[in-house]
């Protein structure tokens, strides 16, 4: 029995397995190509986070924005990507959006959902720009000291104009200290400075020694001769080391001879009114009383030394100007809104303080104010700067263009009615957009008003001192007229500043900004801050500020720290340097960064239509 049942065991036909045998070769092959662990790339992207961060105010280590991204674009030197590396950059990118702009939550409850919303929104940038930039070096062979400063400069480009863009926070600004090589932006813009900001972060991720990437856990396991294909040949670093060095030296060579070529005259006296009143403050009926006294107060203070010029703060003249479309009837004004009585259609009493104002400075004055406006049918509410001038009244008014979402209107509302119940605001929240820029002239001078964050935007600034000039006159001045109470002297105000001064370097017109609680300044042509002539700080107001006990303040900066003084009742009154220098950012436009960002756009097609090259293991 025993020697039968073997027998029928032997003769039982064998049952091959349908899978096909991996060899020791085949497996150890795998083990090569397999991704990297995810603890290196989210360990470089929580490091970009920090530095970026670090870069810009408040602690404002400008020398941190060279290096930076260095650790994100190793990433884009390994050929295969790690496990998770878009998911740690997204991530990591997010926490450092939301500690940069940690100012937005200070302004009301309702804005923590846009400071998360517009943080996850500018997280996707960094991971965008690891994927392109890894087209370009891995799919179409493009050195890492081209693509990365094309891709950046390009999403930068984006940024500032998608969803009415946000062009805060480029990584050329974290140079505004080196005023010499901030000074291209008159030719290529903010762009220009960014780009050779990441060309020279490229080159020096390019150095990094091969081995430094397996000890960050970059590369694929068992493979230890993988480290030796990114291994960078003395002349490739002489070459990348030298290429930096040399655009550098241009650059600082181009801004010490524009900066020479400077030939400042002085130009109006402008007397910058800033007052120190919160929001809550601005919103609240029974304080209007004491926002116009108090500003009132310091114009009047500010009247003994000859100002050409006066300058208030955005929307801190708190009364309405109420305008109608001439030949309304009272039926039609009660139409548009039952509300508003007819009396207030009709009053001159707003018209008649701003001229009383301008009178009693015996100079013009340029005073934001909210205005009303009916049409026939429309009701339209506007973020204005009226510009009056002393027996004659009114004589110009600029409606803001340039709307900031979810602070003066909502996206997409026209085409998605609904979307305004995903917000905390109201049927009727937001403003309406100007329909054209305004320009006010008086005398020999010719001042371009700018409301609010629209001296951040380039492109509008640029097409501001464009289009002056091509109506016969240039602007000689900008005049921002802002309100940042709501930031309650956070960095907000210092990167609101830094981002105005390269405005004035791109279009080498200069700058006057009234800001309440600040930073009022005026800007020269080569975005430095000038100390003016006059600084005055009343004692009558300065227990209205309640954060300081001292002697009056004689200068808009510390003595000790250098830093600029804010929430801060005062005047300040100087001659504006006009500066007679062109600029070719004016004249040709954002061509540059345009190129970079067609650039993008065509690594988009390729990342879609290209193959990825297969890895081989060695």
């Amino acid at each position: 029995m025993t020697t039968t049942l073997m027998e029928t065991r032997v003769a039982r036909p064998s049952i091959k397995s349908s899978r096909p045998e991996r060899s020791v070769h085949d497996i150890i092959g795998e083990g090569r190509l397999a991704p990297a662990v995810s603890r290196g790339a989210w360990g470089l992207s929580l490091l970009t986070a920090v530095l970026c961060w670090a870069s810009f105010t408040p602690l404002d280590w400008g020398p941190l924005g060279w290096v930076c991204l260095v650790p994100v674009l190793l990433l884009v030197r390994i050929e295969r990507k790690t496990r998770l590396m878009y998911t740690a950059l997204t991530v990591t990118s997010l926490l450092g959006w939301v500690a940069t702009l940690q100012w937005m939550r200070l302004g009301d409850p309702a804005m923590v959902p846009a400071w998360i919303a517009l943080s996850a929104y500018l997280s996707l940038y960094l991971p965008i720009f690891i994927g392109l930039s890894r087209v370009a070096v891995h799919r179409l062979r493009l050195p890492l000291m081209l693509a990365a400063p094309v891709v950046w400069t390009g999403l930068e480009f984006l940024r500032a104009h998608l969803m009415t863009g946000f062009p805060w926070y480029f990584i050329g600004h974290t140079q505004h200290h080196w005023v010499e090589v901030i000074q291209i932006a008159d030719v290529l813009g903010t762009y220009g400075v960014s780009f050779l900001l990441l060309l020279t972060s490229a080159a020096i991720a390019g150095l990094v020694p091969p081995h430094w990437l397996a000890k960050l856990r970059l590369l694929s396991t068992d493979d230890n001769r993988t480290p030796e294909r990114y291994a960078v040949t003395f002349f490739q670093q002489r070459k990348q080391i030298v290429t930096c060095l040399c655009l550098l030296t241009a650059t600082l060579t181009y801004g010490f001879v524009r900066r020479a070529q400077a030939d400042f005259t002085a130009g109006p006296r402008v007397a910058l009114i800033q007052g120190n009143f919160t929001t809550s403050l601005k919103h609240d009926p029974a304080q209007w009383k004491q926002i116009f006294g108090v500003h009132r107060y310091l114009a009047w203070k500010a009247v003994k030394h000859q100002p050409d010029l006066v300058v208030w703060p955005e929307t801190m003249f708190r009364d309405r100007l109420f305008v109608h479309a001439a030949g309304m009837t009272g039926q039609q004004l009660e139409d548009v809104h039952p509300q508003i009585p007819l009396d207030a259609w009709h009053t001159q009493r707003v018209s008649d303080m701003l001229l009383d104002l301008a009178e009693e400075a015996n100079a013009a004055s340029i005073i934001g104010l909210d205005v009303i406006e009916a049409n026939p049918g429309s009701l339209s509410h506007y973020n204005s700067a009226a510009f009056i001038v002393p027996e004659v009244g009114i004589t110009s008014r600029y409606d803001k263009v340039h709307r900031v979402p979810f602070g003066e209107y909502i996206p997409l509302r026209e085409t998605l009615p609904w979307i305004h119940k995903l917000t905390p605001f109201g049927d009727n929240f937001g403003i309406q957009a100007g329909e054209s820029m305004k320009f006010f002239d008086d005398g020999e001078w010719r001042y371009a008003p700018l409301i609010c964050f629209e001296d951040t935007v380039p492109h509008l600034v640029r097409q501001v001192v464009e289009v002056s000039g091509r109506n016969g006159q240039p602007a000689d001045v900008l005049v921002n007229l802002t309100n940042d109470g709501w930031f309650h002297g956070s960095s907000e105000l210092d990167q609101h500043l830094i981002t105005a001064r390269f405005r004035t370097i791109e279009t080498r017109t200069p700058m006057v900004r009234a800001v309440n609680t600040g930073i009022s300044a005026i800007i020269d042509g080569d975005g430095l801050v000038v100390e003016p002539e006059v600084f005055i700080e009343p004692e009558a107001l300065m227990e209205l500020d309640g954060s300081y006990d001292g002697e009056p303040r004689t200068s808009m900066r510390d003595p000790e720290t250098g830093e600029f003084h804010k929430q801060l009742n005062c005047a300040m009154v100087g001659a504006v340097p006009l500066d007679p220098r062109g600029s070719l950012y004016v004249r040709w436009g954002d061509w540059f960064a345009s190129v970079c960002a067609a650039c993008c756009l065509a690594l988009v097609v390729a990342g879609f239509t290209l193959k990825p090259k297969p890895v081989v293991a060695e």
